[in-house]
């Protein structure tokens, strides 16, 4: 065979092999290999290291039609029930037969949290599964497993929406976030989602790291890769009321109706409320904590929040709004420990 043919023939191969592997009738994340109009769920791996190897749950639905890739992920904090509730309910509600594109689902990140109920961290190395990113594959169970989302979900994905809920030390009303880049392009669009999902408040986030090796959030890590992001909060002090869960189900399903993913149109929110700022309230002393507002309340500077006694009642601190705001969240537990969280005041735009 002469060398023409020869180079002609392995051309077409590699050229074949290329067209397979991006094939867009088969979708793969982690173990998950699906087909269009599938359903597959299966696992992202985590391999051990410094500890133990972590096998995190994942479902694809590979829409009959083609279209976008939308990621959606929860239990970063596996306490934060409502929202890992609710992407179980979205898992049982998508038929791929309806859907145009893709929906990357992880619906528990932390497991070892959600097994052993401790809230914000992880429980095997002590480190919040939302604040190491992009993660690495030499550090600790936290770093690697966000280095495997960051690969195997974030850069597989068009947009993404990271869900949280009020842990169980938390008394949150429902929010979202809208993470601010230096594309103005990218928070059009990221503006857009945000509006569809329908939170009736939005805080608007401007101070997100810049550096995409060193992204620390989920939200930021696909934001600062050219994917645009939002953030959602419902759920409170560990509960799963039905109207938070459906507020992240409905949000998620407008979502993908704005991206034309599902028939129909968004319900989205018109007139939210912006939030400009957070302003964290916390405690000087260590004691029991005794709430004097409920979340969502509209608190004006100076205003008395709450109160900390030491362990046989005596009044040793008296929280006070330090601005005029709303009231995100406020701790639903009586533990108080100097220096920890009492309450989170979102400043209103003018």
């Amino acid at each position: 065979m002469k060398r023409s043919m020869i180079l002609a023939v392995v051309l077409l191969v590699c050229v074949g092999n290329l067209l397979i592997a991006q094939d867009p009738a088969t979708f793969k994340v982690g173990t998950v290999t699906a087909v269009r109009g599938q359903k597959v769920s299966g696992t992202i791996e985590v391999p051990a290291g410094v500890d133990a190897a972590l096998s995190i749950p994942v479902v694809v639905v590979h829409g009959a039609k083609a279209g976008p890739v939308l990621a959606l992920v929860a239990g970063a904090h596996g306490t934060e029930y409502a929202s890992i509730i609710a992407l179980e309910k979205l898992i049982e509600k998508l038929n791929p037969a309806e859907i145009s594109g893709t929906v990357i689902i992880v619906p528990l990140v932390n497991i070892q949290s959600f097994e052993k109920k401790v809230p914000h961290v992880n429980p095997v190395d002590g480190k919040s599964m939302n604040r190491f990113y992009p993660g690495k594959t030499d550090g600790t169970q936290t770093e690697r497993a966000s280095f495997q989302i960051t690969k195997q979900v974030v850069e597989r994905c068009d947009y993404l929406i990271d869900l949280h809920g009020g842990d169980l030390d938390e008394s949150l009303r429902p929010y979202s976030y809208w993470v601010r880049t230096d594309d103005e392009k990218l928070n059009a669009v990221s503006r857009e989602l945000v509006l569809a999902f329908g939170l009736d408040h939005i805080i608007i986030t401007t101070d997100r790291p810049k550096d995409p090796n060193a992204s620390v959030y989920l939200d930021n890590t696909a934001a600062l890769r050219g994917k645009p992001s939002v953030t959602v909060e419902a759920g409170h002090a560990g509960t799963v009321e039905p109207e938070d869960v459906n507020a992240l189900v409905h949000g998620c399903m407008n979502v993908m109706q704005h991206l034309k993913m599902l028939p129909g149109t968004a319900a989205g929110v018109n007139r939210p409320v912006w939030i400009m700022r957070i302003i964290p309230v916390t405690s000087e002393q260590t004691g029991i904590f005794y709430p004097l507002v409920k979340r969502g309340t509209y608190v004006a500077e100076g205003m008395r929040i709450g109160y900390v006694t030491d362990y046989v009642g005596k009044l040793i601190f008296e929280a006070h709004a330090p601005a005029t705001g709303i009231l995100l969240y406020i701790c639903a537990v009586p533990s108080m420990k100097k220096g920890d969280t009492i309450a989170y005041i979102g400043g209103l735009a003018r």
